[in-house]
């Protein structure tokens, strides 16, 4: 792709790309092909900023703002950065205008015309992060999931875009497998998010297990956080049983990416689960062996399923 060798020469891309290593699932597996290699690197470059904007965890030395056409002097604040961000995204679906400033949105020019991807996607993950600078608990479940609808589904719907499979019907299993991995990252990050002031547990499930936010600022959680993390991941493990029908759903490699994306959630469950549902020391993370065995499970249930 035209883009991608741009991303790979700047330093303050590669800082965006480097962190898919972190992640619970991978993000462009070696078995792809190389141009959905391509793609899925340019959507992950995308979503990465997007979420490191919102986070305050951009790069030092004021890149990224001053590709944005932003005074580095401003690149706190969040908000004109978003700004800034999204402007820069409308230049990717303008092709009569200019090109992108920020190198990872030049990248991502490509992608979008080969798959014909729409915007609404992309201002679906910066609409969640404008929502976490001015959104910092959540009273409801369903309040949650309304954030999750932003903040997580996006990603999958561009997955299946850039395959060329999106149905109705894949789009509701992949909402739902993007919704669990999201929920799933919120528990492993409790104490993060608190440090931000941000806390993704739902108030009404908080006081249904007698759980205070002077609980979760404890270096090791209690009974109550306890019970509380594993009726979220229960819940979270239910909406990605629901989802793994998706992985049935396609065949060859695409296959093996989205059982990848599912053995991913379920890895991390499983570490929470050994970690007797005590994310406060930090966040549990599952094993390379671990990971391979949920892959394989989850590929016997959709060679059963499919």
């Amino acid at each position: 792709m035209t883009g991608t060798p741009e991303v790979r020469a700047d330093a303050t891309a590669r800082n965006t790309l480097d962190k898919a290593a972190d992640e619970n699932f991978p993000v462009a597996p070696f078995f792809l092909p190389r141009a959905w290699r391509d793609d899925l690197m340019a959507v992950y470059g995308f979503a990465r900023l997007v979420d490191d904007i919102g986070d305050g965890d951009l790069a030092p030395g004021g890149g990224d703002a001053r590709y944005l056409g932003v005074d580095p002097g401003q690149a706190e604040d969040r908000l004109v950065m978003l700004d800034a961000f999204e402007a820069d995204l409308r230049r990717v679906f303008d092709p009569a205008g200019p090109v992108p400033g920020h190198p990872l949105l030049r990248a991502l020019g490509p992608t979008v015309r080969n798959s014909s991807l729409t915007p609404e996607p992309f201002l679906g993950l910066i609409g969640a992060n404008r929502q976490d600078q001015l959104v910092r608990r959540y009273e409801t479940y369903d309040d949650l999931l309304a954030y999750c609808e932003l903040s997580a589904n996006p990603v999958g719907r561009l997955v299946l875009g850039i395959s060329g499979t999106a149905t109705p019907e894949r789009i509701r299993l992949s909402d739902a497998v993007c919704t669990a991995l999201q929920i799933i990252e919120h528990l492993q990050d409790v104490t993060e998010d608190l440090g931000r002031d941000r806390i993704y547990l739902p108030a009404e499930d908080m006081k249904r297990f007698c759980v205070t936010e002077a609980d979760l600022a404890v270096p090791s959680a209690g009974a109550a956080v306890r019970q509380l993390v594993a009726y979220e991941a229960e819940r979270a493990g239910q909406l990605l049983n629901e989802g793994t029908l998706l992985v049935g759903s396609v065949h060859g490699r695409l296959r093996l990416l989205l059982a990848g994306f599912v053995a991913g959630g379920r890895a991390a469950l499983a570490s929470i689960a050994a970690a007797g549902h005590d994310v406060l020391p930090g966040p549990p993370k599952p094993t390379k062996a671990r990971l391979l065995r949920e892959v394989g499970a989850v590929l016997r249930r959709a060679h059963r399923e499919g």
